[in-house]
């Protein structure tokens, strides 16, 4: 396991629950308008599920909350969001995959570009480098270690890798998603963020572009269509 590639979860890891709290709302009503197409009601929607206690984490307003479901569900009008995955690179050739929600695709693939332009990046066609990724279920817990009969449960529902460095990661097949977040509520563990996120095969050095790609990431992270993104590089 190469661990996580996204940025929020490893070069901050310390202030993710402040870093959560500063999130667009916008950002956040968009993730539970495209997880409430596929229904309207959290306790049979996985997926919105989650998107809504991701927004609740972040002192999303209930309101928010429930024009966003009204809007994924078509109850209200107005432009429709699209869930579109970019690949691209950064300095160095780094790679990155940016998961984006957007009403107007034209206006976020400009801008996407402009900010990769930047820093001497550049927009990818499809597969240019989702090759050298595998997407997993990725959950943070609000825990410094865990007892062996705990790691043996969880291995038991499909945990399929545990790193324990700044806290407990869990690592699972986007299949066992939901079976391992169940289990790890049905423990008693609290859960920082779970995800879906893209996690490299492998890890490639900054060089003398630390600095410009840090400047990249902190641009894409305040870019409210982006939603999130994941890197190969090792920060």
């Amino acid at each position: 396991m190469s661990g996580h590639s996204k940025w929020a979860t490893t070069r901050r890891k310390k202030e993710s629950i402040d870093a959560k709290r500063s999130a667009s709302f916008t950002k956040l009503a968009n993730i539970i308008s495209i997880a409430a197409r596929s229904g309207g009601d959290p306790e049979t929607n996985f997926k919105l599920r989650m998107a809504i206690d991701k927004a609740k984490a972040c002192s999303l307003p209930k309101e928010n909350i429930d024009r966003a479901i009204k809007r994924g569900t078509g109850e209200l009008g107005g432009n429709q969001i699209e869930e579109i995955v970019y690949e691209g690179f950064g300095p160095n050739g780094v790679a990155l995959v940016m998961e984006v929600l957007t009403d107007n695709k034209n206006r976020t693939a400009a801008d996407v570009k402009h900010i990769l332009l930047k820093y001497g990046g550049a927009l990818g066609g499809p597969g240019s480098t989702m090759w050298m990724f595998t997407q997993q279920g990725v959950l943070d817990l609000e825990t410094e270690k865990l007892t062996d009969e705990q790691e043996l449960e969880l291995i038991d529902s499909g945990v399929a890798d545990i790193k324990t460095e700044d806290g407990v990661t869990l690592f699972c097949s986007m299949e066992n998603f939901e079976k391992v977040k169940t289990k790890v509520e049905s423990l008693g563990l609290k859960i920082d963020d779970a995800s879906l996120q893209y996690i490299a095969k492998e890890k490639v050095t900054a060089g003398d572009k630390e600095e410009t790609i840090e400047k990249l990431f902190d641009e894409l992270e305040a870019c409210d269509d982006v939603k999130d993104f994941y890197s190969n590089v090792d920060l």
